[in-house]
């Protein structure tokens, strides 16, 4: 057909008439909806399987064959009861004591009265409870599952020829050159050999700007790359990179069971023996049995079950949200409690890396030529003060000029020619060497150190550094003590005036300087307060970390054995979330409380009621499912940030 018949017969169709491509659309819609009903049955089989009953139970019950369909409910019921009871006895045989037994005992009694519909509204509460706490389960977990999905598989091997080959992550060793294209996740910790690159950090260190690196730089396993494509060169194989570190703690802390989980439980013996004796009563004082299955229909606690574990899984949501790895739910309960921490000094307290924060010129050079011709020099080397010299002058704006025939002196400094200048940089001893004069001692405070600088032969000026403490470090301390953390403690290996200075800035009075390792556990070990948590950074602070009842890991500089020792690891480099993780304990476990409370609260005043027959046992049953609804609800309420 030609443009012009089929224009033709486009108009010839009535006004209104269906087309092809609205019939396409409600079949799609119609297959969406079946595919959605039919997984919604694959995940809650029990749910499905219940609905089913009672739909097929009804059904009969209009027609001749109406004592079929109760005998249909009777046997169902019957069975889930037995079901229940037999997971009752592994959690005795457990050493656990769990409130099943109190449904079980409702759905026999309401079977043994009459009353088979309300029964079958009991099966119904237990298999939706559970439902519901698989599905909240499975949302919380979502914001932790996030690292895990977007696990590198592969990596761009570059060969030495220069071609490229695809192998597996676990295969990349330190020292082999990986491409990273654009957009993609990095495999393995490296060096950026590229001259600039942009990287993503936010999954790892909560920082919502990309972070420009330069040549040299450390790039961590996890963060993107930007739009183009960059080399690295491995300085750890897949299984030391910090994205399978971090992957590893978020599945033990989704594979993790939350204590508060057995403090429901005992919960139960005292709520059963209640529960029995007001049915009890019930039926004694109205000689109508029909009262005590009335009473254990209302009974059933399943907000004892679920609301506690399902606040346990939001709280850790809401920290992964946030940065914060909770390694055990186990943590969520002692941070509840905590009522003392001990800080480690560098990188916690303090940055942990030197800040410029003064450069003196001598001999009338200026104070931006000595930085410039000083931080071009360093730029050739990867040492502490040398990065943070380029660093200052960056932040100045001071651009490097270039350095040619550049010498470093192992443990001494370094030497090149810039701009037709002989530039020396390192420690006094070395330049009044190389000068040949005794160079003066520049004056510090506490917590300073010096590079001196000599151009041409001649003695120039100096460069100050300090490791600056954190800005926020006084204000998180301020605020955990608002919190009731009332003991604050630095442990240090650094020396007691430098560590004193940091202590009074941050106001920690309770100060231990030149400690070892063992020292730190000791201190941890011998403290009267209980929990104690610890907050560090090093590889150093790995025992003590072990040691405290709390080990919190300062993770984002990427220290694995910190990391590993610890309970908490905080990925952004910001001390706050500490006091975060406190706030997040806290309170998650009062909602998880509040969740136990509220279901036994309501289903006491509905045992009253039911006592008195004011509530019919398939009214109790529906009342009951809206009360495991208001405690869930209620307990995740967790998961949202205050």
């Amino acid at each position: 057909m030609d443009a012009d018949g089929a224009l033709a017969a486009k108009s010839e169709q009535p006004a209104g008439s269906p087309q092809p491509l609205r019939a396409s659309n409600t079949i799609g819609r119609i297959g969406t909806t079946w595919a959605w009903a039919t997984s919604l049955i694959r995940r809650f089989p029990w749910v499905a399987g219940t609905i089913a009953v009672a739909a097929v139970a009804g059904a009969v019950a209009v027609t001749p064959w109406g004592a079929t369909g109760e005998v249909l409910l009777i046997a169902y019921v019957v069975m889930m009861a037995g079901r229940s009871a037999w997971a009752m006895v592994r959690e005795l045989r457990n050493g656990t004591f769990g409130v099943d037994v109190i449904a079980v005992t409702a759905i026999v009694a309401a079977v043994l009265v009459g009353e088979v519909w309300a029964a079958l509204v009991i099966v119904l509460m237990l298999t939706t409870g559970q439902a519901l706490e698989e599905y909240a389960a499975h949302r919380a977990q979502r914001d932790l599952s996030l690292l895990l999905a977007r696990n590198p598989q592969t990596a761009h091997l570059v060969q030495p020829d220069g071609t490229m080959r695809d192998v597996d992550v676990s295969a990349v060793v330190p020292g082999e050159h990986v491409l990273v294209r654009a957009n993609e996740v990095v495999p393995v910790d490296g060096a950026l050999v590229d001259e600039a690159g942009l990287f993503d950090e936010s999954s790892l260190t909560g920082e919502s700007l990309p972070v420009e690196k330069i040549a040299g730089d450390a790039v961590l396993s996890g963060s993107i790359n930007g739009s183009d494509a960059v080399v690295l060169e491995a300085t750890r194989a897949a299984k030391d990179s910090q994205y399978q570190q971090i992957v590893a703690l978020v599945e033990s802390a989704a594979a993790s069971k939350a204590p508060i989980v057995r403090l429901a439980d005992r919960f139960a013996l005292p709520f059963a023996l209640a529960a029995y004796g007001i049915a009890g009563l019930a039926w004694w004082l109205s000689g109508d049995p029909a009262r005590f299955a009335e009473v254990l229909v209302v009974a059933t606690p399943c907000p004892l079950i679920i609301a506690a574990p399902v606040a346990f899984m939001a709280g850790m949501s809401r920290a992964a949200r946030d940065g914060i790895i909770i390694r055990s739910s186990a943590t969520l309960e002692k941070l509840h409690r905590v009522r003392a921490i001990a800080f480690d000094k560098t990188g916690t307290l303090t940055r942990g890396e030197p800040a410029l924060v003064g450069v003196h010129g001598h001999g009338g050079i200026g104070s931006d030529t000595l930085l410039q011709l000083v931080a071009s020099v360093e730029s050739n080397s990867t040492h502490t003060l040398a990065r943070a010299a380029v660093r200052g002058a960056s932040e100045r704006g001071i651009a490097l000029d270039e350095s040619d025939d550049a010498t470093e002196v192992a443990g001494s400094g370094m030497v090149a020619r810039v701009s037709g200048h002989v530039v020396a940089v390192g420690k006094r001893t070395y330049i009044a060497q190389l000068t040949g004069r005794e160079t003066e001692r520049a004056s510090l405070l506490r917590g300073e150190m010096a590079v001196y600088a000599a151009i041409d032969g001649a003695f120039a000026g100096v460069l100050v550094f300090r490791d600056e403490v954190r800005p926020n470090a006084a204000a998180t301390l301020a605020g955990l003590r608002r919190h009731g953390v009332a003991s604050m403690t630095m442990l240090t290996g650094d020396d007691r005036a430098t560590a004193e200075h940091v202590a009074e800035a941050v106001g920690i009075e309770d100060v231990h300087a030149n400690c070892l390792p063992i020292d730190k556990v000791e201190f941890i070990s011998r403290s009267i307060t209980h929990p104690i948590a610890m907050v560090g950074d090093g590889i150093n602070d790995a025992p003590v970390l072990a040691a405290a009842d709390i080990g919190i890991a300062m993770g984002a500089r990427g220290a694995t054995a910190a990391s590993e020792a610890a309970d908490i690891v905080i990925l952004p480099d910001d001390i706050a979330r500490v006091a975060h993780a406190v706030t997040i304990g806290r309170s998650t476990v009062d909602i998880a409380l509040q969740a136990i409370w509220i279901g036994i609260g309501l289903s006491v005043v509905l045992m009253i009621l039911a006592a008195f027959g004011l509530v019919p046992a398939i009214v109790g049953a529906w009342l009951q499912e809206a009360i495991d609804v208001i405690a869930i609800l209620w307990a995740l309420r967790a998961s949202r940030s205050r």
